[in-house]
């Protein structure tokens, strides 16, 4: 599951999935279910509307490690080739 993020096509931060959400270009949204929901919510709803598949990741470290990162991230995404 997280193995997916060894790609290059990703992004990593709410601004960035924001962006790339709203540009069409996410193929799957990853979410940290210890994140604050006031930032991780509005994404994993608009992904649900759009029909995208959303993963839900027990620990923002966890997330963050498995986009190659240093600091904990509060959600990720896959961009579609």
């Amino acid at each position: 599951m997280l193995t997916e993020l060894n790609c290059t096509n990703k992004v990593a931060g709410a601004k960035q999935v924001k962006r790339a959400l709203k540009d069409g270009r996410v193929e799957k949204l990853f979410v940290a279910g210890n994140a604050d929901p006031r930032v991780t919510q509005p994404l994993a709803q608009q992904a649900v509307t759009n029909g995208i598949r959303v993963e839900l990741v027990a620990d923002m470290k966890d997330l963050g490690a498995a986009c190659s990162i240093s600091v904990g991230c509060a959600v990720a995404a896959i961009l579609k080739i």
